[in-house]
């Protein structure tokens, strides 16, 4: 391969935002993202900075065992731990992180990036969530992450304690490393009760039935991703996505004269797209973010219809963009979140064969439909409801 590992997914993805507690009862709340840890900045900074940052802590949130899959960071805050945001004041992207399936991927990913003169923030294993880990970014500054390992929520819903985040990792390891198991066991020690993290509470009665299961939303949120994202230099942004981190062109769109292009990492038609810097401001969007927008994935079409009533009734407002923005994706709707970013909520996305192309425009069955007028039914004979899958419990 050209690189010495290959990204499987996009794992998880986070904003920073002015008011975490006020974007939770957005993607807490509404959404069902649940509470797995908290992190507080205020460690990082000087007691004059942490009394004018405003909110230090950050949220780390799931939708299934994975320890996260969305973060909410405090954008002062962050930004005033972290110098590289001084150079790129637009950066409200958090992360967005590329999951690989061994630790000798990241390991040698890590000094593979280093050799070919490519800039790394650091390396090392963060806690919560005990992924190891490099942060390489983009020519417009977004912060990346390759990692391996990830912490997963079991049956009693309970995250790690602190206790096993007593070692801190600030370099990529020595390998071979112990597993997992070995390095639970060196804490048991202490007693079952001294090692359970944080679990979550119910929001709001669970009085929905979805699929057959009583939930507090009539939907469930199954997947992360595609990210939409600004960039200043096509033709250097794709240089990094395609040839640093190996993700492959789906398909190009020239839309009003600009060039957008859709990457994946695996059989999905998309996990990350690009577009111009210059459309933002055609689109209405705010100036003050680089971020288009991040997509959730629903359990099913009857799930998307009845999230975008139930979140209209609960005053989110929505954002209608043109559907040649977004090929591969039929059924959508783009929520806006309190700091203004978009949301996109689909049901299905088309999944690439053996011979890496995708379906041809004219040959798409289902024909973008607009959100305020959605069918009863949708009849699909395609790939579309193919590719990565939730298979619950949905709670």
């Amino acid at each position: 391969m050209h690189q010495p590992f290959r990204i499987r997914r996009l794992g998880h993805f986070g904003v920073n935002v002015f008011d975490p507690d006020r974007s939770l009862d957005f993607y807490n709340r509404l959404l069902g993202f649940e509470i797995s840890d908290r992190i507080d900045f205020a460690a990082r900074l000087s007691p004059e900075a942490v009394a004018s940052v405003g909110p230090t802590q950050g949220i780390f949130m799931r939708h299934g065992t994975d320890h996260h899959s969305f973060v909410l960071f405090p954008q002062r805050a962050v930004h005033q731990a972290n110098p590289h945001y001084a150079h790129h004041p637009e950066l409200t992207v958090n992360q967005i992180t590329w999951q690989v399936s061994t630790l000798r991927e990241v390991v040698e990913g890590y000094h593979w990036f280093k050799e070919q003169e490519l800039k790394v923030l650091r390396s090392g294993r963060d806690l919560p969530g005990s992924n190891w880990h490099f942060y390489p970014t983009d020519p417009s500054g977004h912060i990346n992450e390759l990692y391996y390992g990830i912490e997963q929520i079991g049956w009693n819903g309970h995250s790690k304690s602190g206790l096993t985040h007593e070692v801190k990792h600030m370099q990529p390891p020595a390998l071979p490393q112990v597993s997992e198991f070995a390095e639970i066991n060196q804490v048991l020690g202490s007693g079952l009760d001294q090692i359970m993290g944080w679990r979550r509470a119910p929001v709001w009665p669970e009085t929905f039935d979805v699929g057959g299961v009583l939930l507090a939303r009539p939907f469930k949120v199954t997947r992360v991703g595609p990210v939409r994202l600004f960039v200043e230099d096509m033709a250097q942004a794709l240089n990094f996505y395609q040839h640093a981190l190996g993700l492959r062109i789906t398909e190009e769109v020239i839309y009003q004269k600009h060039r957008c292009v859709f990457l994946r990492a695996n059989t999905e038609h998309h996990s990350l797209a690009l577009y111009p810097k210059t459309l933002r401001a055609e689109l209405g969007l705010p100036a003050h973010s680089s971020l288009m927008s991040c997509g959730v994935q629903l359990g099913s079409y009857q799930q998307l219809v009845d999230a975008q009533q139930f979140l209209t009734q609960q005053g989110v407002s929505w954002k209608v963009l043109p559907a040649e923005l977004s090929p591969g994706i039929a059924h959508h709707a783009y929520a806006t979140d309190p700091d203004g970013h978009l949301l996109q909520l689909y049901a299905a996305m088309e999944q690439i064969g053996w011979d890496g192309r995708p379906c041809p425009a004219p040959l798409r069955t289902v024909p973008p439909v607009d959100p305020a007028q959605w069918p009863k039914t949708w009849k699909t004979d395609n790939d579309g409801m193919d590719g990565e899958v939730f298979l619950g419990p949905l709670n």
